[in-house]
């Protein structure tokens, strides 16, 4: 088995795997401008309505909030890609792949907001909860159940097994070297966290991501302002170092700009997910008044993802400058650039860090795995042998090679991606239209809410007809 996967990683990581990534940095970027210009560049004009609408209460007693909404999301793309996935970027790409992980994220806002709406508007009923994502507006909205049933499996592959193993095997990384604990063991604690969660449904995950997300965040990005304070006279250098090495004005360590872009879209997409079909599965579950507020509150994740978060660890290693002569990758890289700033007690933060980001990541993936196998069969037993494949996932990644699980992601994710960007795409008229219909309520002052009837022609929209709102 593990020749197998040593075979595939290895078929991933040639031509096929270049191919497969021009083909989706072409349709991210692509249909990124499409949705900016149709929407009227709604990630600019509506950027201070999406912190307005996060902090919206319930829309009633079922579901989640939309700022729970938020957490579940953010701690599935707030994770290893944040950490290690910028590292890796700039150390074979150099500073410019940061410049094209800041573009992916710019516009692919206006991409999060089409997927997370439309998510909202063929969301279904699930007892006193709400689920839904892209298997769902394919069965609701193109009539095609065997297309979602193709999605539900890849996402289930992608973020509950692969994407978890990716986690799991940061996390073993990291402790392995930073308190010389073996791999294994870090691995049988993981199953046991995970399992304490998983085994809760939703509700638990709201409440565990709810507090993990901010404590994380606010902790890592306390210590990356201490950094960039400390060195606040080269930060102009900085920026422009990123901007040059992104055009080829500056030589990068992959070799030049063709390795910057390649990372940074890549890269950048594993981080914030914007497109990939993975955070429409959180966004249907708040209960909110309108779609268009989920779109608003998901595009806002996909800035804090990249433009914060990932920013952060890319100006520790780019202000360090350590990323052109040490042999050092991934979360080792990022370790080693924080500890020329603050000292020998780096490492043991990044590891903290590591497992702080990486196992609220492990509980977002699960539940985008949990919503698609109750689309495929809602029998028990389905899910709960979802669970345990989930639980030796995470101990297979524990124990599993880095560069084998990091290209299996990378195959596996480009197939969902373009998968969903295609359906996006043709659905993307019931988007704009949800929208033009929320800012028309919005400029005649009132709290948008939303009706079924509001578009002419709409059908399978069941959770927000007149007679069927919470």
């Amino acid at each position: 088995m593990n020749a197998f996967l040593e075979g595939l990683s290895s078929l991933v990581d040639t031509g096929n795997n270049l191919l497969w990534s021009y083909i989706l940095i072409g349709l991210l970027l692509g249909l990124g401008i499409y949705f900016t210009i149709r929407t009227k560049f709604v990630q600019v004009r509506l950027f201070g309505e999406m912190f307005r609408v996060i902090t919206e209460k319930k829309d009633g007693t079922s579901g989640v909030s939309a700022f729970q909404a938020f957490t579940i999301s953010t701690a599935s793309r707030v994770g290893t890609g944040n950490i290690t996935g910028v590292a890796l970027a700039i150390a074979i790409g150099g500073p410019g792949a940061i410049f094209w992980m800041w573009m992916v994220a710019l516009i692919g806002m206006a991409t999060a907001f089409i997927e997370s709406t439309l998510a909202q508007v063929y969301k279904v009923r699930d007892g006193d909860q709400f689920r839904g994502g892209p298997a769902y507006y394919m069965e609701k909205a193109l009539g095609n159940r065997k297309l979602g049933i193709v999605f539900a499996v890849l996402l289930t592959i992608v973020f509950g097994f692969i994407f978890n193993a990716v986690q799991s095997n940061t996390i073993a990384q990291s402790f392995g070297d930073v308190f010389s604990i073996p791999d294994w063991t870090v691995g049988v604690a993981l199953v046991i966290l995970t399992a304490m969660v998983i085994f809760g449904g939703v509700r638990r995950i709201a409440h565990v991501t709810q507090v993990l997300v901010p404590v994380m965040a606010i902790l890592y990005l306390a210590v990356a302002l201490y950094v960039v304070v400390m060195n606040f006279s080269e930060i102009p250098a900085v920026f422009m170092l990123i901007i040059q090495s992104a055009f080829g004005l500056e030589q990068a360590v992959g070799g030049g700009i063709g390795a910057a872009i390649m990372q940074g879209v890549r890269r950048g997409l594993f981080s914030n997910e914007a497109g990939m079909g993975s955070v429409p599965n959180a966004a249907a579950t708040a209960n909110i008044s309108h779609p268009a507020k989920q779109g608003l509150v998901q595009s806002l994740g996909v800035f804090f993802d990249t433009i914060i978060i990932c920013s952060a660890t890319a100006f520790i290693i780019i202000l360090a400058d350590i990323y052109r002569t040490t042999e050092a990758e991934g979360v080792l890289l990022t370790q080693a650039s924080l500890n020329v700033h603050v000292g020998s007690w780096a490492p043991y933060f990044v590891a903290i860090a590591i497992l702080f980001f990486a196992f609220s990541s492990i509980i977002g993936n699960y539940y985008y795995g949990e919503t698609n196998i109750e689309f495929i069969n809602t029998h028990r037993s389905w899910l709960t042998a979802y669970r345990f494949v989930v639980l030796a996932m995470v101990m297979f990644g524990s124990l599993a090679q880095v560069a084998l699980v990091w290209n299996l992601a990378d195959l596996f994710m480009g197939t969902m991606a373009i998968l969903n960007l295609v359906v996006i795409t043709i659905l993307g008229k019931t988007a704009f239209q949800v929208l033009a219909n929320y800012t028309s309520q919005r400029k005649a002052g009132k709290n948008p809410v939303f009706y079924a009837k509001d578009i002419p022609g709409l059908k399978n929209a069941e959770c927000w007809q007149e007679t069927n709102r919470d």
